[in-house]
């Protein structure tokens, strides 16, 4: 019984800080089940033209989740764990986490989504021979160097918001390898910091930075399954300040939410990839052997066990088709016939099922914010049609849907260009719940199976808590065994294989979604930001 479970620590709590959403999953170790959640809404600012979160917001977020979860648990069993089994940080990748000797931050956390990084990436992709996105720890720092910022001199050490979350409930200052691998490339052979690459970088600034050690100021490289510290007096106090909390758990090493994804989705394999969408998108595929060339729309991390992927990230995913279901849900409350939002979406994703193939000959940009792949340093959500488009509801949500995959697809099309085979995509986010709907679409878009299991709406939370769980278990298998033999054994996961009039609609739409892109360059170009 989960009762059982709880009281006897067969737990594993994750949490993972999403970029709305900061969400607690607890699972019973035996089973992999969820037993119980918890969460807490949040947005990020623009300040200073700057995207950030505050960190009094992280740990307010962060307690927020965990009571909401330890509620949960008395509701739903009757017992309010004061201890688990392990316990493990995920959240949003990359971005830039600066800190003095003191451990002060220098300067706002600057999160993935910022786009100004790009003479630094640029510099640094064509020194490594690796593309370097914008978004990676090691661009940012770079700028600042670049842009002659104060702080750099007085820079002692760098991380990531899993890093930082970590640390301050353990003590140390480790990272997963694959949310390393968002700082800085990593050497596949080591299972670490790529060492030339290092001294290629300390040169490089040893001008303008020569104090500047960079591998003095980056975590410590752990993989799944690595010891990663215990849970401090101070740490437990900072998620529960009733003081219910015991110190001592284990934690398993902070991971981006691009592992937990690939935890989430049984996808740490050779062949297999997965695809998170939440605020931005992103696909994961793990490779069966190097790419013959850098390509500017691939990022090369690993999974949380150090073997190679191929990322397709995204800065813009799901948020404007959000906002649509906004619109309409509160079209339905005017009307006098209010929807919970999982209805509206319910009710919209199942009408955009009887859309033309190509959506009508409509056109929508879900680019919120800046889009490396497609070349924009700034966002302008658009929808667009011509004269002769057919404007109707159904066509308008599979336009908003087929735009939620539009950039992911053009940077898998260069995967396939490289000879990367897929046996099978795996899914998961919020989209997903409707069953059969935005599946279906990624299906076609991708021109390959998409599968969705029973936590596809859980995500990284549960990734996170797997991983966690995973600490009991390492020493006798490996990730990808531990994952295939015990938490997805007896797991069915739906699958949609890509139907062929999709496959045809959604190509037709992507050329006219590459030709617009000259529309979106000039609203950004002719509409600035703020007003």
């Amino acid at each position: 019984m989960s009762a059982d479970a709880i009281r006897a620590a067969r737990t594993s709590l994750g949490i993972e800080l999403g970029s709305t959403r900061i969400k607690a999953c607890l699972i019973d170790d035996d089973t992999a089940a969820v037993i119980a959640v918890g969460s807490h809404e949040w947005e990020n600012q623009y300040a200073d033209g700057i995207w950030t979160y505050a960190l009094d917001a992280v740990w307010a977020g962060i307690r927020a989740a965990y009571a909401d979860l330890v509620a949960d648990a008395e509701r739903r069993h009757g017992v309010r764990p004061d201890t688990f089994g392990a316990i493990g940080v995920s959240a949003m990748m990359h971005g830039y986490l600066a800190f003095d000797a003191a451990g002060d931050l220098l300067v706002p956390f600057r999160t993935w989504r910022n786009t100004t990084t790009g003479p630094a990436a640029a510099e640094l992709s064509a020194l490594f021979g690796v593309n370097i996105p914008l978004r990676w720890s090691i661009a940012h720092l770079y700028q600042a160097v670049l842009d002659g910022e104060p702080h750099v001199a007085e820079l002692r050490s760098m991380t990531t918001l899993a890093g930082y979350v970590h640390a301050a409930l353990t003590g140390r200052n480790v990272l997963g390898i694959g949310d390393a691998s968002g700082m800085f490339p990593i050497d596949a052979a080591t299972r670490d910091y790529d060492a030339d690459l290092l001294g290629r970088f300390d040169a490089l600034v040893a001008d303008r930075a020569p104090a500047l050690r960079v591998a003095e100021l980056l975590p410590e490289v752990l993989v799944a399954g690595d010891p990663a510290g215990v849970l401090t007096v101070e740490g437990a106090a900072l998620l529960d300040p009733t003081g219910a909390l015991r110190p001592g758990i284990p934690l398993c090493p902070p991971e981006g939410d691009a592992g937990t994804g690939m935890v989430a989705t049984h996808a740490v394999a050779p062949r297999t990839g997965n695809v998170s969408a939440g605020t931005s998108i992103f696909a994961m595929v793990v490779l069966e052997r190097p790419l013959a060339h850098a390509h500017g729309e691939l990022d090369l991390v690993t999974t949380p066990a150090g073997d190679p992927v191929a990322m397709v990230h995204c800065n813009n995913g799901a948020s404007e088709l959000a906002a649509w279901a906004g619109l309409f849900g509160r079209f339905a409350a005017a009307s006098g016939a209010p929807l919970e939002t999982d209805a509206v979406f319910d009710v919209l994703l199942r009408e955009a099922l009887d859309g033309e193939a190509d959506a009508g000959g409509l056109l929508a940009y879900n680019h919120l914010a800046g889009e490396p792949i497609v070349g924009l340093d700034e966002g302008r959500p658009l929808f667009v049609r011509t004269p002769d488009s057919r404007l109707t509801l159904a066509n308008v949500m599979r336009a908003q849907l087929y735009g939620v995959f539009g950039t992911l697809s053009i940077g898998m099309h260069v995967l396939a260009e490289e000879g990367v085979e897929i046996e099978r995509m795996f899914a998961h986010g919020g989209m997903f719940r409707t069953a059969g709907v935005a599946q279906r679409f990624l299906a076609g878009a991708l021109a390959a199976p998409v599968a969705v299991g029973a936590s596809a709406a859980e995500g990284g939370a549960w990734g996170i808590a797997v991983l966690a769980s995973y600490l009991s278990y390492a020493a006798d298998t490996d990730l990808s065994g531990y994952l295939g033999d015990h938490v997805f054994r007896d797991v069915e996961a739906v699958v949609a294989q890509p139907d062929p009039a999709d496959v045809a609609g959604f190509a037709a739409y992507l050329d006219r979604y590459r030709a617009g892109l000259v529309v979106e360059a000039a609203a950004v170009a002719g509409l600035p930001s703020g007003r």
